[in-house]
Formats: structure tokens, C-alpha cells, sequence
């Protein structure tokens, strides 16, 4: 068989301290992928460093920045079989995590493949929990049809590290124009279409964030509002509230049985992440201003992106379009 082209998207912006951690395992892959580092005109020396270590680069203003348009824009510009797109806080445990990752779609058992994410060294509990629960030991493959048994988790993928196959993406119009979840969003389209999700464990990366809880509310504010505006595409796929309580069940175990002295503030924490992701539910015809206000990405609201949509067309296409 021949082997697939391959190439690697690291949207970046202000990374110039991650790059050393991030870039040097992309680079020593024994596939040779091609490594775009796009950035955001961020001017802290970002381009010039990923030059220096033997990155592509890319840069767009800052206005025209968008988590789902800028992948897709990446994606078209390296033009490979296989893309793989990857956050530069995501650091490989070890230079084989290219082959490892792209190797269900190189065998044509997937057309998406995403890695195992572990917490990053010094993690605190809440972030070392959240990589537990959605990202087991084994591997698995998931399509449409075991939505009965997978729920709204059938669609859960992360670009922070993924691999897609470029004809899938072509498929289904690539990553759509969105605040968030573009990742999520088009694997719907493709398990829709027929297409099969990898989670390859064995592709590991180190990667997590450790958010105040103002940051959680934002972060869930925003969820919500893009759920609600892909309603139409992700109602199909099962309730989030049901994985949600799922969630919280097991945090709480865990942290009964490991530090219980931090129960108050998980039921604290978790009561921020439901209020701001069901105040963003109802806030996608608030005012620009409120939706500034209560967002992570007070940038996407005046971006060249931004489109004031209420609702969603069933094929999961803003307003249509």
C-alpha cells in the first residue's frame, strides 16, 4: 500500500513557550509529516521559533481567526490524505505518536483517529479526573450505529490531537465556522455519513488546563451556546445532561475515596460549569454585549466570523449557509 501523506496543524497563538515541548516529537515522526504551525499574528516570537526548529508557518490576522475556519483552512493548505490537528499545550509522550494515531485511517479501519489525552505532570485533581473519564486505558472504535450504547459520548472527539482523512472532511464540508466544538460538530457529520471514530489509546499526549472558576463558567458558557445552535445535528446523538450526571456520579466517588475534603468545592465547581452552560443555552439571541460578557472568546464576537444566528439548519450549517 502506499503511504498516505501526511500533515500536522498546530493553530497557535502567543505558543512561542509551548513550542519546545510540542513540536520536537511531531518532527523526529519516522512518517516525515509536514508541520504547519499557523498563528494568529500573536508578534511573542511564535513564527520565528517554529521556523527555527523546522516548522512551517502560516500566519492570519487575528481577526480572522476561528477555531473550526482556521483548521479548515490549515487542512486545505498542507492538502495531505491525512491531517492531523493538534493544540501546542498538547505535548507527545514520545515521537511515535504519528504512527500510532493515523494508523486506523492508513489501515482503513476509520476516517477518525484521537489520542489517549493524559494529564500534564502536577496536574491537580480535577484536571488528572476529567482526562480518567474521557479517556480510558483501551481502545475502541465507535460509528453510528453504536449510538445506543455510547449516547452523546459517540461524538466526543478533541483536536487537540485527531487525525482525519481529507476526502471524509471533503465529505461533509470540513470543520464548520463556529465558537467551539468544530471537532465534535463534524464528527457527527461523518458518523451520519457512515464513517467510523478511532480512539487509538495508545496515542498519548500530555495535555490539561487548570481553570478558575470564572474560566469554567466561560468555558461552559460557550459550550452551551454552541450546542444549542447545533441542536439540529447533536439531538440525534443523545442528551449531554445524561453523560453530565454520569460525571458528577463519579466524581464525587472518586473523590470520596481519594481527597473528600475537596467535595465542597467540587460541588461548588460543578454547579458553575451547569450554570454557565445552561445560561448559555439560553443566551444565543442575547445581545452581542452579555454574550462578550460571559464568553472564553470575547475575539470570536467581533471577528470577521461572527454571525448572529439563532438557529440552526438540520444539516448543522449556520443560518443555512
Amino acid at each position: 500500500m502506499k503511504q498516505p501523506s501526511i500533515g500536522i496543524a498546530i493553530i497557535t497563538h502567543r505558543a512561542k513557550h509551548h513550542l519546545p515541548k510540542c513540536l520536537p516529537p511531531l518532527l523526529k515522526s519516522p512518517l516525515k509529516p509536514r508541520v504547519l504551525v499557523v498563528n494568529s499574528s500573536s508578534h511573542d516570537g511564535t513564527v520565528e521559533l517554529a521556523q527555527e526548529l523546522g516548522a512551517e508557518t502560516l500566519v492570519i490576522p487575528r481577526k480572522t481567526f476561528n477555531h473550526g475556519a482556521t483548521r479548515e483552512l490549515a487542512r486545505k493548505h498542507l492538502g495531505t490524505d491525512i491531517v492531523v490537528m493538534i493544540t501546542p499545550d498538547a505535548y507527545a509522550v514520545d515521537a511515535s505518536l504519528v504512527e500510532k494515531l493515523v494508523h486506523p485511517l492508513a489501515q482503513g479501519e476509520a476516517s477518525v483517529s484521537y489520542a489517549r489525552q493524559l494529564p500534564h505532570d502536577g496536574a491537580t485533581f480535577f484536571e488528572a479526573f476529567a482526562r480518567r473519564f474521557n479517556y480510558p486505558r483501551e481502545s475502541h472504535i465507535r460509528s453510528f450505529h453504536d449510538v445506543p450504547r455510547f449516547g452523546v459520548y459517540s461524538i466526543f472527539c478533541s483536536n487537540s490531537c485527531a487525525a482525519y482523512l481529507n476526502r471524509a472532511l471533503d465529505e461533509v464540508g470540513g470543520f464548520p465556522t463556529v465558537l467551539l466544538g468544530e471537532d465534535t460538530f463534524t464528527v457527527a457529520k461523518l458518523l451520519e455519513k457512515g464513517h467510523k471514530i478511532a480512539y487509538t489509546a495508545n496515542a498519548q499526549i500530555k495535555h490539561s488546563h487548570s481553570y478558575s472558576l470564572v474560566q469554567e463558567f466561560k468555558r461552559n458558557f460557550d459550550t452551551g451556546i454552541a450546542r444549542e445552535q447545533h441542536k439540529a445535528l447533536i439531538e440525534k446523538y443523545g442528551k449531554d445532561e445524561k453523560r453530565g450526571r454520569t460525571y458528577v456520579k463519579e466524581l464525587g466517588k472518586q473523590l470520596w475515596k481519594e481527597q473528600p475534603h475537596l467535595l465542597p468545592f467540587g460541588a461548588l465547581r460543578i454547579f458553575v460549569c451547569w450554570l454557565g452552560y445552561k445560561i448559555g443555552k439560553v443566551s444565543v439571541n442575547a445581545p452581542t454585549w452579555w454574550k462578550k460578557l460571559c464568553t472564553s472568546q470575547d475575539f470570536y464576537w467581533t471577528s470577521d466570523h461572527f454571525l448572529p444566528q439563532s438557529v440552526t439548519d438540520p444539516s448543522g450549517s449556520p443560518n443555512g449557509k
